[in-house]
């Protein structure tokens, strides 16, 4: 079809287009919703998902009709950004490109070495490009598709000079090692350079999704809040057009010191120095989607990565030659590791698309496996179902897939129905049936866990829906009926790695038997960033508890959903996925727009099965013989009807940035009774985000007074209570009197500081006989906190600078202190007998084995002083745990903090015998239990 252009139409001409514009949009709607077809009212000011219902999948339909009416290519920005009809009629109006679909011809990528040659000795993301970079600078490594489809080629040198400029840039503005950065970027050469060079800094690259529409400004930033806030992100770095929204972050995260575009830092830089990174370092911070909760951080070392990419490398044998083509998003792990680092290690080349490429014409992702002879792809189930139904068979002419061996599946249930029909359907393109492979995996474990053989094809279980239903047993069944369900292999654990199956107690469960899916392996993660709670919960062991449901037989892992989206009914367990599928297929519902959830009855302590669907009907008739629909197809699946069903208007049910149903999300809409209220008009929710920033500006103003106040209180309460307690301390006559007043006036400044002060193992402490307290050095505190502790017999130990201080050294002889001297060694030897012969005469010491202490968490080295006296006279040696105080006043700083402290007195250690070696395994013993007591708790607080 032929138009004119633009310059030369008329305003007829105009309200033409505007009018065949509006009759595709009617046609489209009207088949996705045939009930509502006769009175449905589309204007170009329809709202095409709250007004119309469409969704980002029945906008793959719409957007390939409009352009087979107007004969035009829409930009593939517009599929996001397009609100109503207007949108899309602008950018007819301005001239869409009106050329035809490119018959596309084989323009494979050119290998580089065709042997196998890869950096196994690299033990960091940063050598591999360093290798590649220096063995085959000039080697494609990306091939990125724009919107013309010309690839704009990226080779490994270029990847590390651009990156090395990010660095620089980052580094003049001052970014330290191991300080967070955010990436908020679409797919694209910025974020490739961007992320490595937040790498070549020395900092930590945190991948976050870019928003698509300003109508879901609101809930993007507040999303994006939560994980920067987490992350403690520095930088945040971004494309400029959203620098002005990213702006508003900078209130609600005090960490973000800096927004800046790839192209700022890249210019302003010279050269960078890496520093040195560690294998166990974190390479990278992979922020869960939150489909089930709160999105948390997981923390993938450098370690951890590379064991992932050489296990699933060695089960996929993959080789130079190999060509991966992705059009999955760099923010998902799916995305980042398996298609791009993946592709980085093991040296072939990667065909890069945006998602909107492929969500605008899903056809590109197949053309784009012909043209460039892919031979490695991956996507989760959604997209191969979008194959099926949006691709006409006219669009798919000429198309050859038979270099295609390995079409991941994953991310999301994988269905055996949609496989099944892949294969058929695209067989007769080349496509061996044996490449589709279904696989299992999840940022917990890197990326991959479990991968079925190569060229065996997907294998499917067919078990007795009764018995799995009743009591979690997959027994095989005879027919494929309404009383089986079916599950999809996902293979075989990795090499090195373990999975198994576990029941409510921890218990393995035998072969054919539903339970909690742990893994462990080189790949497990060590948990969440600054969330140990959420840690301790999953991660036990070395066993990290996956959250999903699966059972094994034969060695092959069958995945059947999610522990937390799991329904108990009446004794039942119920699985969303089938119920929502089935939903789905009735006619009126939004497909893909259905959420099944358990929401607690306390009455009688069990799961309420809500079913929330979203539909546009508002004939009172109509929804209620919807109802009564969803109603059979419930009992139908499950044997028990639903308790409420909730038929929400469009965009009612949340979904994550993949397209995950949030079934908890949902269910928490669901509980606040908040289902359908209508959301703010962008501008106004602009003005909420611009007053939250407000309340939290005045709100950290207002803690920080709150702060300095109490900083202010505690140096006055101090400077009341010590020269008080020296007074007290100097004009006393009696030692014992002194230690006695030292303590009282140590606990009436802990309780007036308003300081939670405990103290545990009282009972270890020995009244008949003298011993060594070792006790860990983190603040200046300590001393004080030790005074109020302790019982009032135990002379500290003190280095013999501070007796020569009038002030110090005074206080100190009252306290009966003993001195030691660190520097001079006859003098050193002298004052360690003169602490052997007050052991022997009865009095107990306290050490600070660390001699000083730092700002830093953790343990410094022992000196062996207290360890060799209690080894040679043979007393008792008490380890003392101090936890708290580094926080409430850390080494540098004279600015008090609010916290609680903690005094554990561990059970006494015992030393074999005298001498040296004894001594050593005492110093050896006694840090181990210090570390239990005080190393785990420190990184708790430091997390906080």
């Amino acid at each position: 079809m032929s138009h004119p252009p633009p310059e030369t139409r008329t305003v007829a001409g105009f309200d033409e287009d505007a009018e065949k514009l509006l009759r595709v949009v009617r046609r489209s709607v009207a088949e996705l919703r045939p009930q509502a077809a006769p009175g449905l009212r589309v204007t170009l000011q329809s709202v095409l998902d709250e007004d119309l219902g469409v969704d980002s999948l029945a906008r793959v339909e719409l957007w390939s009709q409009i352009e087979r009416e107007f004969g035009v290519r829409l930009p593939q920005e517009l599929f996001a950004s397009a609100s109503t009809p207007a949108d899309v009629l602008r950018v007819l109006r301005g001239g869409a490109d009106r050329s035809e679909q490119p018959a596309w011809v084989v323009d494979p990528v050119a290998p580089g070495s065709l042997e196998r040659q890869v950096p196994d000795t690299a033990r960091t993301l940063v050598d591999v490009l360093s290798w590649h970079a220096h063995y085959q600078p000039g080697h494609t490594h990306v091939r990125l598709l724009g919107e013309d489809d010309r690839p704009e080629d990226i080779s490994y040198g270029d990847l590390q000079r651009e990156a090395q400029g990010v660095a620089a840039g980052l580094q003049k503005g001052g970014l330290r090692t191991g300080q967070t950065v955010a990436l908020m970027l679409p797919t694209g050469r910025d974020f490739l350079r961007g992320f490595f060079g937040i790498l070549l800094a020395g900092g930590i690259p945190v991948p976050i999704y870019p928003p698509l529409r300003l109508s879901q400004v609101e809930d993007h930033l507040r999303r994006q809040a939560g994980i920067l806030c987490n992350a403690e992100a520095r930088v945040l770095i971004t494309v400029a057009e959203a620098k002005f929204l990213a702006q508003l972050l900078r209130s609600q995260v005090p960490s973000l010191v800096r927004i800046a575009s790839v192209a700022e830092l890249g210019g302003e830089g010279q050269d960078c120095m890496t520093p040195t990174r560690q294998p166990e370092d974190i390479a990278f911070l992979q922020y869960t989607s939150g489909s089930t909760g709160q999105p948390k951080g997981v923390m993938v070392s450098h370690a951890n990565l590379l064991a992932n990419l050489r296990a699933m490398g060695t089960t996929l044998q993959v080789e130079p030659r190999d060509v991966f083509v992705s059009w999955l998003p760099m923010y998902h792990d799916m995305g980042l590791i398996g298609a791009w680092l993946g592709s980085l290690y093991y040296g072939f080349s990667l065909v890069l698309m945006s998602p909107l490429a492929f969500l605008a014409r899903p056809g590109r992702w197949l053309w784009a496996i012909h043209r460039f002879r892919g031979t490695l792809s991956a996507a989760p189930n959604f997209a191969y179902e979008l194959c099926l139904g949006k691709i006409s068979d006219a669009e798919l002419e000429g198309l050859d897939l038979s270099s295609w061996r390995l079409a991941f599946n994953g991310a999301e249930p994988v269905s055996p129905n949609t496989l099944q029909r892949f294969a058929e359907r695209f067989a007769r393109y080349g496509l061996d049936p044996r490449a589709l492979s279904p696989v299992y995996g999840l940022a917990e474990g890197t990326l991959g866990v479990a991968f079925p053989p190569l060229g065996r094809g997907p294998l499917i279980d067919r078990v007795q829906r009764e018995a799995f239903q009743a009591r979690g047993q997959a027994i095989p069944a005879e027919a494929d009926d309404g009383a089986t369900l079916s599950f999809v292999s996902c293979g075989r654990p990795l090499p090195g790695h373990q999975v198994r199956i576990v029941d409510g107690n921890g218990i393995e469960l035998p072969e054919r038997r539903e339970g909690r899916l742990q893994f462990s392996g080189p790949s497990t993660s060590a948990g969440y960033y600054r969330a140990p709670e959420e840690t301790r919960r999953v991660l036990r062991d070395g066993w990290m508890d996956s959250l999903d449901l699966a059972y094994m037989t034969a060695g092959e892992l069958y995945i059947s959903g999610r522990a937390k989206d799991l329904i108990i009914r009446a004794g039942r367990n119920i699985y969303p996925y089938d119920v929502e599928a089935a939903i789905g297929s009735l006619p009126g519902l939004r497909k893909g727009c259905i959420a099944v959830f358990g929401s607690p009855d306390p009455a009688t302590g069990t799961d309420r099965l809500v079913v929330m669907a979203e539909s546009a009907e508002k004939d009172k008739s109509t929804r209620q013989g919807l109802r009564q629909a969803i109603n059979r197809v419930v009992v139908d699946i499950t044997g028990v009807p639903p308790d409420d069903i909730v038929l929400a208007p469009p965009r009612s049910v949340l979904k994550t940035s993949s397209g995950k149903i949030r079934r908890a999300a949902c269910r928490e809409l669901y509980q606040r009774d908040e289902v359908g209220r209508p959301g703010l008009a962008p501008w106004r929710q602009v003005l909420r985000l611009l007053g939250q920033a407000i309340h939290s500006y005045l709100g950290r103003g207002w803690r920080s007074v709150c702060t300095l106040r109490y900083a202010v209180y505690i140096w006055l309460l101090f400077w009341l209570v010590a020269p008080l307690t020296w007074l007290g301390v100097a004009i006393l006559p009696r030692q014992r009197w002194c230690r006695a007043f030292a303590r009282r006036a140590a606990r009436l400044f802990v309780r007036l500081a308003g300081v939670p002060f405990s103290v545990e193992g009282v009972e270890h402490m020995r009244k008949g006989g003298p011993s060594v307290l070792a006790a860990n050095h983190s603040s200046y505190l300590d001393g004080v906190i030790l005074c109020a502790a302790l019982p009032p017999r135990f002379a500290f130990v003190a280095k013999r600078e501070l007796a020569s201080q009038w002030l110090a050294g005074l206080f100190l002889r009252k306290l009966g202190a003993r001195f030691v001297e660190r520097f001079d060694l006859q003098r050193s030897v002298a004052d360690s007998e003169a602490l052997a012969e007050a052991l022997r005469t009865g009095q107990s010491l306290v050490f600070f084995p660390e001699g000083t202490f730092s700002r830093e968490q953790g343990l410094r080295a022992f000196h062996m002083g207290a360890f060799v006296l209690a080894a040679n006279a043979g007393v008792p040696l008490v380890p003392v745990a101090i936890r708290g105080t580094r926080t409430v006043l850390r080494d540098g700083q004279w600015f008090p903090l609010r916290g609680a402290i903690h005094v554990n007195l561990c059970a006494p250690l015992v030393a074999e015998g005298p001498g040296w070696s004894a001594a050593i395994s005492l110093r050896d013993a006694a840090r181990a239990v210090l570390l239990e007591h005080v190393e785990e708790s420190e990184r708790t607080l430091s997390h906080v």
